[in-house]
């Protein structure tokens, strides 16, 4: 069984930063894409920021050049710098990976339980 568990959410003032974490566990072949989704109140779930294997990334307009994505393979590990914050950040962040639990089994995604940032104008 794969578990995703996040910490590093929290309240914090508009311009000010947060660093979340996301560690995966469990029964692990390979992990491909890592990334963080949010979804604030009413809205639909949306892409954050994601990093390949090869340390690849792909960020939402709405935080580039604020925003951070990295990983540590040999841990399982992806983190999410978040700086300048904004209010219009405030959501539940979930942590996401594409991985294969299995050898030469299909890869499928997996998610983390969510974890609050709230930023105060």
């Amino acid at each position: 069984q794969v578990q995703l568990v996040e910490s590093g959410g929290g309240l914090v003032q508009a311009g000010g930063s947060l660093r979340l974490s996301c560690a995966a566990s469990g029964s692990i072949f390979r992990i491909y894409d890592m990334g963080w989704y949010r979804q604030a109140l009413g809205k639909q779930r949306e892409l954050v920021a994601v990093i390949t294997s090869g340390g690849s990334t792909n960020y939402a307009d709405s935080v580039k050049g604020r925003f951070t994505i990295s990983r540590d393979n040999a841990k399982n590990t992806v983190i999410l710098q978040m700086n300048s914050l904004k209010p219009e950040d405030t959501a539940v962040y979930y942590c996401n990976a594409l991985l294969t639990a299995v050898a030469g089994k299909p890869a499928y995604d997996y998610w983390g339980q969510g974890t609050q940032v709230t930023v105060s104008s």
